[in-house]
């Protein structure tokens, strides 16, 4: 199962470089579900000579006041041979193998992010050890919980390192080692108390004590280590750490663990718990419970996984593709997204999208509508066919009929359709910029890049004119077309007056009788009522052909050519995205790659169980 930890190790390693370590996040971060060891303790508890103990080599930095002032992933990984190195995720090509090199880089990295100032940042310190006598394990260093600030200190220091600490340890994935020294009160032991807080029943608390060897003489820390002083799931541990003389003196840190094995073993009040004693113990039962704890959580993760990966996609999917640098490249792009527009606004004209079927009720309903509501019988009202049947005449009499007042009649009514005529053109018109803005709307990759979205929206707008001002055009053409040319046939089926008994002897005054001029009105209207049939089917088609048509057939024309006489930098400005956007999508893509490869990662392992 040690492939377990090496797979947890890489994970975190990856979760680091891209910046993925617990902060805050629109997206669940890995780093949060992976199972983790924090190291918990006041300053001078002895955390840093644990820390050293279970590694086997002096490599953190040490002095008065707060030392560790961002977190350190310390990973231990076990290999064959003699050769012993460290390596650090800021430096992934140089190796220390000499350890005072170590701790200096620790203390330099420190400051590069925190500046001199002394303050604390929750951006992990990454490092890696590599040895023969350690075992496969993580560990997280935490600052050490304080009570009063020291010179070059903000004021809040004291909570702002409490907050990181609990950050990471009131996760449920973490593992909490509370490093609590033998030689003060465990009631006011810092980290014993912030446990306690996070993990009231110890479920997931290691208690490690320290400085056992510096108790008052006639006292010990059996209590303590056999648990009645206070109880965890899990048995303390007892280490002694090397001396402050030790540490001047560079004892060998073999040697100080042989030490601390017969300190255990050749004294009486801890003679019985010495098997389970010490830091090889501390970090064989970690390493274990470690291995356990990442199995159990292996499902977890990879439903996690899964689902991080579709939102991240879904997310890098919302924000377009990135843009190219080359000219051909950024109008490649620009054309792609104006096809996307194009085919999305031809869907809604098709009926694949709403929109579209309005214009059908224009013809079907509005256009009708208009046309009945035009009051020929105003036209044809008696006063006004008497007044334009005599004023057709003239000084002299029709022969036979009044043929220049029919045709002043018949036009004067027509000349009103191209009301209702015009109107067609332009509801249709409205119809057709309205589905423009949606299909812009529609188009998530117009969205990416505002200037492009205006140009391309004034190019449609301004095409949708030009079709308007055709189609208008050729509909009142058809309505002139109409005015000009009579139907002679309609005419010449109509009754003359000798058939319906009439006597063509009458005087001129005997024609312009009540009767007739009804007549007249009635024949006028049945004309242009066949008209208005006639148009209504025609001007319709006029509409389609002039605007519909087009706008599905070359709405983006005038555009296309104009585009391809652009240089570069005007192509840029088109696809000025917001620099936020940009690095959103190169921090998720980062990100989608780290998922999908711990996903390929943790089924391999999940399948070689």
């Amino acid at each position: 199962m040690e492939n377990l930890i090496s797979l947890v190790n890489k994970l975190q390693r990856a979760c680091t470089a891209l910046g993925d370590h617990g902060d805050e996040s629109a997206l669940p971060t890995l780093w949060d579900s992976l199972p983790s060891i924090a190291v918990v303790g006041g300053q001078s508890s002895g955390k840093s000579s644990v820390l050293e103990s279970v590694v086997g080599k002096d490599f953190l930095p040490r002095g008065s006041g707060i030392v560790t002032r961002r977190p350190l992933v310390l990973q231990l990984h076990r290999i064959d041979g003699t050769r012993e190195y460290a390596e650090f995720l800021h430096q992934p090509r140089k190796r220390y193998t000499d350890f005072a090199e170590v701790r200096k880089e620790i203390a330099d990295e420190t400051d590069r992010e925190t500046g001199r100032s002394k303050g604390i940042s929750s951006v992990p310190i990454h490092l890696s050890i590599f040895s023969p006598n350690v075992v496969n394990l993580t560990l997280i260093d935490l600052p050490g919980l304080t009570k009063i600030a020291i010179d070059g200190q903000s004021d809040n220091i004291v909570q702002e390192i409490e907050n990181m600490v609990r950050a990471f340890i009131e996760k449920p994935n973490c593992i909490i080692l509370a490093v609590s020294p033998a030689n003060q009160d465990l009631a006011t032991s810092d980290a014993i108390k912030i446990s306690r807080e996070v993990d009231p029943k110890g479920e997931r608390t290691f208690g490690v004590l320290t400085k056992i060897d510096l108790m008052d003489k006639g006292t010990d820390a059996v209590d303590i280590l056999e648990g009645r002083s206070y109880r965890l799931q899990f048995p303390w541990i007892g280490v002694v750490n090397r001396s402050q003389q030790d540490i001047n003196k560079s004892v060998d840190m073999i040697a100080a663990r042989r030490r601390e094995r017969d300190y255990f073993a050749n004294t009486p009040e801890y003679k019985h718990l010495a098997h389970r004693m010490g830091s090889e113990h501390l970090a064989k039962s970690l390493s274990k419970h470690l291995e356990s704890v990442i199995k159990s959580r292996i499902p977890g993760l990879q439903s996690l996984i899964t689902k991080t990966i579709a939102e991240l996609e879904t997310e890098l999917n919302r924000l377009g593709k990135p843009i190219a640098n080359d000219a051909g490249g950024k109008l490649y792009t620009i054309m792609e997204i104006c096809r996307m527009f194009d085919g999305i606004y031809k869907e809604h004209l098709d009926g694949v999208r709403p929109g579209g079927e309005k214009i059908y009720h224009v013809f079907d309903n509005q256009f009708p509508v208009a046309i009945k509501r035009l009051q020929f019988d105003k036209q044809l009202s008696m006063e006004n066919v008497r007044k334009l049947i005599t004023e057709a005449d003239g000084y002299q009499p029709h022969l036979i009929a009044p043929e220049q007042g029919y045709r002043r009649l018949i036009e004067s009514c027509l000349v009103s359709i191209r009301g209702p005529a015009e109107a067609a053109v332009d509801t249709v018109h409205g119809i057709l910029k309205e589905l423009v803005h949606k299909a812009m709307a529609e188009t998530h990759e117009l969205k990416q890049f505002p200037t492009l979205r205006v140009e391309v929206g004034n190019a449609a707008f301004e095409s949708l004119e030009r079709m308007r001002d055709e189609s208008k055009k050729n509909t009142l053409k058809l309505v002139d077309m109409e005015t000009s040319y009579l139907t002679v046939d309609f005419f010449r089926k109509l009754p003359q007056d000798v058939e319906k008994g009439g006597n063509p002897s009458h005087s001129i005054f005997d024609r312009y009788n009540d009767s007739y001029l009804r007549r007249i009105g009635s024949t006028v209207l049945a004309y242009v009522n066949m008209v208005c049939s006639t148009l209504r089917n025609s001007i319709p088609k006029s509409i389609v052909y002039c605007q519909v048509r087009e706008a599905k057939r070359s709405l983006l024309d005038h555009f296309f050519t104009e585009l391809g006489a652009r240089e570069i930098r005007q192509l840029s400005k088109l696809l000025d995205e917001d620099p936020a956007v940009m690095e959103r999508r190169t921090n998720l893509a980062k990100r989608l790659e780290l998922y999908r490869s711990a996903q390929s990662e943790i089924d391999a392992v999940a399948w070689s169980k």
